[in-house]
């Protein structure tokens, strides 16, 4: 019985041994895919055993250890024992030489590839500036050297540098040779790109209507541009102001902050109408509100010509006496004063049209109603009793 249970034990312990033989046989053709693969000339994968002062020593397969120069790691912290980095075949070594591998080399070529990959795909990459230099910057991208000129670091281009060094910039490839080692990026078209974007969302989110600060860019004789978080709109003479819009658009000065109104917004165009004069009340419903329709004023004659005569009504009033509206007295005399009827509003000149006839009819009116209220109001038989009497003499 005890030699039975020994025989049905064997299969389980032969197993971890099969097991062991398989992972040994999968390790040496790992390592021999490595030694190809590095033989070739291609980027591998080796596990670091090893860091010196000088060096670190890598596992290449074949029982063999290859050497990376500590150098290679001046720009990041060098690996730890059991790290896997990327390398490529430097100097294949031979007696009493070790193989030697360049990281730094695997890792250039690798961002060429990626590189030429964002080139085509026209994609964004990550870099920073290393440097200025004449006409521009040189900026590091992954480890390799690319040129970003002037005129492609900023939104319209730039005459001086404006990035310090080691900015964080993003940028697109405009122009890539991995054999000549040309790499031209342009930061100008990924700002062009979210300034886009940015304008796009700020012009969705407006309303016709809708009151908003915006700072003065630029003054012109029939207006003046307006800057709206980031966009330009404009604002013609004729929304200015109300009364005197060239004097008042004399007033704006470059710079300075201002509240407009968006009277409207062409969002193909992305072009936006301001206003500013609508931020106040109209004279005309103001005028309206003051003085009635056939309200009764006093005016000052200030000239007088054959289409009628310009008055005043109180300090800051203006209006007008067409000649049609005079009335019995006629032309009205210079400095003297009248007395009018309010007819209108002038929405052009926001002046108040005036009328002395219709003040004549009104009184004449009034007159009229004041003498058949003083009037005998006689009854029927008054009037039968009258009549009778009259027929009598008469008879």
């Amino acid at each position: 019985m005890e030699e039975n249970k020994d025989t049905q034990h064997e299969p389980e312990t032969a197993a971890p041994a099969a097991e062991e033989e398989m992972s040994m046989a999968d390790l040496l053709k790992e390592g021999e895919a490595v030694s190809s693969k590095l033989y070739g000339r291609d980027i591998v994968e080796v596990t670091v055993v090893q860091v010196t002062a000088d060096a670190v020593l890598v596992n290449i397969g074949e029982k063999k250890e290859g050497i990376i120069p500590l150098s290679d790691f001046q720009d990041k912290k060098p690996p730890e024992p059991g790290a896997v980095i990327q390398a490529v075949l430097e100097k294949k070594g031979g007696e009493g030489r070790p193989t030697i591998l360049s990281h730094k080399r695997a890792h250039e070529r690798v961002a060429w590839q990626e590189c030429a990959r964002a080139f085509t795909a026209k994609a964004r990459l990550k870099g920073r500036v290393a440097a200025k230099v004449k006409g521009g910057y040189v900026v590091d991208v992954d480890g390799l050297r690319g040129f970003m000129p002037l005129s492609l670091s900023e939104i319209g281009g730039a005459h001086r540098h404006y990035l310090p060094d080691n900015a964080k910039v993003k940028f697109y490839i405009t122009d890539f040779s991995a054999a000549e080692h040309k790499l031209i990026v342009s930061r100008r078209q990924v700002l062009e790109e979210d300034e886009n974007a940015r304008r796009g969302e700020v012009l969705a989110e407006i309303k016709t209507g809708e009151i908003i600060r915006a700072v003065v860019s630029k003054v012109v004789a029939d207006g003046a541009f307006l800057r709206f978080q980031g966009i330009e709109g404009f604002v013609r003479l004729s929304d200015v102001s109300w009364r005197k819009p060239e004097e008042d658009l004399k007033t704006l000065k470059r710079g300075q902050r201002v509240k407009a109104k968006i009277l409207s917004i062409d969002r193909e165009t992305e072009k936006i109408s301001f206003g500013l004069k609508h931020l106040m009340p109209n004279p005309v419903d103001t005028l309206k509100q003051r003085f009635a329709y056939r309200s009764i004023v006093t005016a000052k004659v200030v000239s007088v010509s054959p289409d009628g005569a310009k008055v005043t009504v109180g300090e800051r009033v203006e209006g007008f006496l067409p000649a049609a509206e005079y009335g019995h007295e006629a032309v009205p005399a210079e400095g003297g004063q009248v007395k009018a009827a309010v007819i209108g509003v002038n929405a052009q000149d926001y002046t108040l049209t005036l009328s002395v006839r219709s003040v004549e009819a009104i009184e004449d009116r009034k007159r009229m109603a004041q003498y058949l209220k003083g009037a005998p109001t006689l009854t029927l038989g008054q009037i039968l009793l009258e009549s009778s009497e009259d027929e009598g003499e008469n008879g």
